[in-house]
Parts: structure tokens; C-alpha cells; sequence
């Protein structure tokens, strides 16, 4: 990214997301745009609902109720599957570190990150605390998040050397949300983006692959940012321009603003683990269930990918965030128990001698054909060589949930009450479903659904 450019008045690029952002009506974004948006939304739902049993999410929450309350007249909002009340900025604070800590939310894989993780806190922080809002604004309201997030993103990765969490760029699209919602004026929204992109946290994501934690992805505090950006240029803090959208050389990200829609371009994850693991845990899978292959035969497991997933963690994890960024962890439970669900990811499953004996069986390796690919794919090979000298090879193979093709309105749905029934029950899960599916109805409110979404488990 350029260092020091000078911009007295508002780039043409601002202006561009500006009117975007300010304008955008719904009729004018494609049908398929809108319709797999709600599959979104109710994907990010069904996590968040998930999250709920992970102990990051219960911290945030009541550090955000105890830390971040609001003041004296100041707006607050309902955190999610809670009930309780924080400030703006708090709720979004504990909901995307739910979120994030529970890694089973969508992404767009040039960003190799998570947009929607950081969205939906601040559209739902948002939303609470201003006059009633309609289904349909609220979806156009998440689109355009989408599309200034992962265009943030696009631009900081081709200009930057760190490959930086997804709250370094996903505070911007929170900062859009926020604008549009609140009617902030292009003067302010100018600062807000400024604001979000110079206090983002542009935490290395490595480092926390290398030593996972709760600090995840970093959208815990994206979100955050983004919201009280809006809130303080709006009160009249200034910021300098957003380099990620004003600077010359981020031009190239948002020259089709408007005509692509990277909403459509995402993936929705079927299991609640790094994204990297995807392709060797679908592998795993298919043989076990073709070759009913059990776990006792196996003597070697190796996993050919790029060299990111293989740095994943390859032990025995010791707790949650550990065993989301594992590879050997996940692949072996799905070898042994024909799965990867939250269960799978919890302390609980951690003593399981059939899947530690397959985790000391499994060896990663770098492929260099398929690490030319990343990150525009996410590819692995998978070779299983039992006791009695078999070898069972899947081939190199995508990993499943997109984007192509698109997951279909079936897969996320059945992936939804999988994820939220355990924590809610059906007939609060079908009653979320409903709402969400017919969200931008005419008439619908926005209310609605977050009475639903906000009541405590």
C-alpha cells in the first residue's frame, strides 16, 4: 500500500462507494444476489446460536455487558440468544467474538477471510437502536456489506506483505453498514471509513495459526471498530482517508463495484473448523464411507495440501480454538466417528482414543502444484494406507460448500437446524427459519426477527 498520498478532497473511488452505499435500492441487485444473502444470514444465525457453547462467547458476552455497558441516553442493543443489554459497539464487540470463535461461517477465498462473521453484529447492534427497519432494508443493508468488506480485503492483501486478520477489513464493512443505517452524510462516512481503517486490528493471522486462541480471526474487534467509527464521525471525529479505498493503487477493487457481486462468490462452511481442512476432511469422508474403511485398519494418513493448511495445528488439541485450526484433528475425527460437528471441536471429544490414534498417524505434506493455486482454491489430496497394505487416494479434490457451485438452499438449511437445535430446540429453530427465509417480504420488519434471535437460550 502507497505510504503517503496526499488526498485534499474525496477520491473518485470514494465517491463511487459512497453512492453505492448511500443508494442502492433493492431492485436494482440481481434476485440470486438477494436470495442466497438469506441463506447467509440464516447461516451466520445457526452459528451464532451454536457459538453460544463456546466459552469465548459467554466471556464477550458478559464482558461486554459488565465493560461495554451504555451510558446515560446513549443507545444500546440486545445481545443475541441473551437478552441482555450492552452499548452499540459492546453488542457487536460479543457477537462477532461468538461468532469468530466458532468457525463454521462463510468466506470469500481471495479475502482468506470472513466477512459476515463481523456483519451481522453490527447490523443487529445497529438495527436495535434505530427507528423500525424493514426485512428487505436490513438483507440490502448486509449485501453492501459484503460487497465494501471483501473489497477492503482485496485491496489490502494485494498492497500489503502481512497477511492480516479478517477484522483488519472487515471494520469497514461494518462502517458501510452503519452508514446507510444511520444516514450518515458522504463527509462522515469518508471519516468513518478513515477511522475503521486506521484503528482496524491489523493482527498477523499466522501467529495466531502457529498459537490459536480465542483471539481467532481478529473480527472480535473488527467489528467493534467498524460501529464505533460510524458512531464517532458521526458525533464528528475526523479520520484520514481509507487507503484500502482512496489510495491509487487500491483503484482495481472497486472498479466494478456495482456490477460484481461478491456476496454470490462465497462459500458456506459445512464443518465449524479452519476452511484449509475442508478438502482432506470431505476426502476422509467419502473413503471411509465407500471403503468402509475403520479406524483400527489405518496405519498412515497423509494430507497433501498448500503450505498454510499444513502448518494447521497436527496434535492433539487442548482446547476449542486449537482444534479449529487443526488439520490432523478434524480429518482424524472424521476418519473415526463419520463427522466433524461442534461436538467434535469441544474438550469433551478431545479423549476419544480413536481419533488421538489416528491424529499420531497423519502425516501433512506441501504439494507445490496445488500451493500455486491458493488462495484462489482450497485443494488437498488424501492417501490412506491401512495395516494390511491397502491404499485408498481421493485425488486432488476442492473443498465443498462452494463457491461453485453455490451451496444450495437445502444443504444450508439442514446445516442450520443442525447447528441451532441443540441450543434451542426445534420449535425455536423452525420459527428463525421462517422468519429469516421470508425476511425481505413486503411488510416484514426486522424487529421481528431480532425478538427471536435476541431472546436467551
Amino acid at each position: 500500500m502507497t505510504d503517503f498520498q496526499v488526498l485534499p478532497s474525496p477520491a473518485p473511488m470514494f465517491m463511487k462507494v459512497a453512492r453505492f452505499t448511500r443508494s442502492l435500492v433493492a431492485d436494482a441487485v440481481p434476485s440470486a444476489v438477494m436470495d442466497f444473502a438469506r441463506l447467509l444470514l440464516l447461516d451466520l444465525i445457526g452459528v451464532a446460536a451454536a457459538g453460544t457453547r463456546i466459552e469465548a462467547g459467554r466471556i464477550a458476552r458478559d464482558f461486554a455487558v459488565s465493560h461495554w455497558a451504555a451510558g446515560p441516553g446513549a443507545p444500546s442493543a440486545r445481545l443475541l440468544f441473551d437478552g441482555r443489554r450492552a452499548s452499540v459497539p459492546g453488542a457487536a464487540y460479543a457477537l462477532a467474538t461468538q461468532l469468530d470463535n466458532l468457525d463454521a461461517h462463510d468466506g470469500w477465498q481471495p479475502s482468506k477471510g470472513h466477512a459476515g462473521a463481523a456483519l451481522l453484529p453490527a447490523l443487529a447492534a445497529f438495527a436495535d437502536g434505530v427507528p423500525p427497519l424493514s426485512g428487505r432494508e436490513a438483507l440490502l443493508s448486509l449485501v453492501i456489506g459484503y460487497e465494501v468488506s471483501y473489497r477492503a480485503a482485496w485491496a489490502l492483501h494485494a498492497t500489503t506483505a502481512d497477511y492480516h486478520t479478517s477484522g483488519a477489513w472487515n471494520a469497514l464493512g461494518c462502517a458501510a453498514v452503519g452508514a446507510r443505517l444511520l444516514g450518515l452524510t458522504d463527509e462522515a462516512y469518508r471519516h468513518a471509513l478513515g477511522l475503521a481503517e486506521f484503528h482496524a486490528p491489523r493482527s498477523q493471522m499466522m501467529r495466531e495459526i502457529a498459537n490459536p486462541s480465542m483471539l481467532h480471526d481478529g473480527t472480535g474487534w473488527g467489528a467493534p471498530t467498524g460501529v464505533s467509527s460510524v458512531l464517532l464521525a458521526k458525533a464528528g471525529f475526523t479520520g484520514a482517508p481509507a487507503a484500502v479505498v482512496e489510495f491509487d493503487d487500491a483503484r482495481f477493487a472497486w472498479e466494478d463495484l456495482g456490477n460484481r457481486w461478491i456476496t454470490n462468490e462465497q462459500y458456506i462452511k459445512p464443518y465449524p473448523v479452519c476452511r484449509w481442512a475442508h478438502a482432506p476432511i470431505d476426502g476422509a469422508l467419502d473413503l471411509r464411507q465407500k471403503h468402509a474403511i475403520k479406524p483400527e485398519s489405518i496405519e498412515c494418513i497423509e494430507i497433501r495440501s498448500f503450505k498454510y493448511a499444513t502448518q494447521l495445528w497436527n496434535d492433539v488439541p487442548t482446547s476449542s480454538p486449537v482444534a479449529q485450526y487443526s488439520l490432523a484433528w478434524p480429518v482424524a475425527a472424521a476418519l473415526a466417528r463419520g463427522r466433524v460437528t461442534v461436538e467434535e471441536i469441544l474438550p469433551a471429544s478431545f479423549t476419544d482414543p480413536a481419533i488421538r490414534g489416528l491424529v499420531a498417524r497423519t502425516v501433512p505434506i506441501v504439494d507445490e502444484a496445488i500451493e500455486r493455486s491458493y488462495p484462489q482454491r482450497r485443494l488437498a489430496c488424501l492417501t490412506i494406507l491401512t495395516r494390511d497394505g491397502r491404499r485408498y487416494e481421493t485425488g486432488v479434490r476442492e473443498a465443498s460448500g462452494g463457491p461453485v457451485p453455490l451451496m444450495a438452499k437445502s444443504e444450508v438449511v439442514t446445516k442450520f437446524r443442525a447447528f441451532a437445535e441443540p441450543v434451542i430446540g426445534r420449535g425455536r429453530t423452525t420459527e428463525i427459519e421462517e422468519l429469516v427465509l421470508s425476511v425481505d417480504a413486503p411488510g416484514r420488519r426486522f424487529a421481528s426477527l431480532l425478538d427471536a434471535i435476541a431472546r436467551p437460550v
